[in-house]
């Protein structure tokens, strides 16, 4: 396999997310010239105008009659309270009155970040969702407790609600507002795509663009998809400055690629990751193969392929050459499928790879990738 067309297939298949500023067209535009599929996702404006007065207003609260139980449910959003607080010269007042409460984390993430303020936690929801922090609190008791409820939008997803019903007088406290305009909406599909495996990697040319994109990952719950496709190596991590990797590094990312300030080299550094073996990729009896969200390269050959077979592919690969069961294989199509169907949607993998013998069944267990020793 040559390394000229190598590269010249280096980015065939790739779904990459640019989230920048507009200092950072060109990083877009030459991904985009070199042959990927680019979503570019600007920075969404916060409604701080809005928001600060009653933010300013529930902080001295706080402070003045500290409550009884505050639940924090985002890390970004409880470390942008404490910011907020700071500018106001409010921190220090802020702390000793959260001292006098219990303190709830909804996940790991909130959870440190109530440890960095130099607070303790009484208890850490393990599945980070709202549901175990309220089924928790309503064992434990809330009723005639005054509860605070840290939200870093005007997201609900039913905890204040639940608590009230259980007896307590809930008050929600909104740290940041990220609206419902275009951008915030872009910005989250493209936070999904990332998660449900849509996107093949996430370029960060900017530290508000960070900020902005990890916040709203954060509410919708898929950060931690976002974590283990990063860990595997299937998601690229690509960022642009010390502040936008310092962010990753605060929400327990660690991008491949971190270009300091160097913004220019930052799609160079992308090209080369998908071009010279960066990116994780295996041996078969077909050749070398690497699976991408829009299908599959191998050898030097590209093979464009719907979501739902790349997903198979994806997973197959993932596997390293182990057997997947039919079941396993449901899973992966999104929705309970017979083992009839499951069959079809291999049997459609296999014609759309054109007769590169990639998939073998294994008889009465399931399928397996060609994968062979390096």
């Amino acid at each position: 396999m040559s390394t000229a067309r190598t590269r010249e297939s280096a980015l065939a298949g790739c779904t990459i997310v640019v989230a920048a500023d507009r200092r950072a067209v060109e990083v877009a535009d030459d991904l985009e010239r070199r042959g990927a599929v680019v979503h570019r996702t600007p920075v969404p404006r916060l409604d701080d105008r809005e928001n600060s007065a009653e933010l300013r207003s529930m902080t001295e609260q706080v402070i003045s009659e500290p409550p009884d139980l505050v639940v924090v449910t985002t890390g970004s959003g409880f470390r942008d309270w404490f910011e907020a607080a700071r500018e106001q010269g409010r921190a220090a007042a802020l702390e000793a009155a959260l001292r006098e409460a219990r303190l709830v984390a909804t996940g790991s993430r909130a959870h440190a970040a109530i440890l960095r303020s130099g607070l303790v936690a009484e208890w850490v929801a393990e599945t980070g969702t709202s549901a175990e922090v309220g089924a928790h609190l309503r064992i434990a008791g809330v009723r005639d407790r005054r509860v605070v409820v840290q939200r870093h939008d005007d997201l609900d997803d039913g905890l204040e609600a639940l608590l009230r019903e259980a007896g307590a007088d809930v008050q929600g406290l909104i740290v940041r507002r990220w609206g419902s305009s275009p951008r915030t909406e872009a910005m989250r599909r493209t936070v999904l795509q990332a998660a449900n495996g849509d996107a093949d990697a996430v370029v960060f040319a900017s530290a508000s663009a960070a900020a902005a994109w990890l916040a709203i990952a954060e509410l919708s719950d898929t950060l931690d998809r976002v974590r283990r496709r990063s860990e595997t190596g299937r998601l690229l991590l690509a960022s642009a400055g010390r502040a936008a990797t310092a962010l990753l590094h605060d929400a327990d990312l660690h991008p491949s690629i971190d270009q300091g300030d160097a913004h220019g080299s930052l799609a160079n550094a992308v090209f080369a990751h998908f071009g010279d073996g960066g990116a994780p990729s295996l041996l078969t009896d077909a050749g070398r193969v690497q699976v991408r969200s829009g299908g599959v390269l191998v050898d030097d050959r590209f093979v464009p392929l719907s979501r739902s077979s790349a997903a198979l592919l994806d997973a197959l690969a993932a596997a390293g050459g182990r057997v997947l069961t039919r079941t396993q294989l449901s899973a992966v199509l999104g929705a309970e499928r017979s083992a009839h169907a499951v069959e079809a949607a291999v049997a459609r993998l296999r014609v759309a790879l054109g007769g590169i013998e990639l998939i073998h069944t294994v008889v009465k267990r399931g399928y397996r990738l060609a994968v062979i020793e390096d």
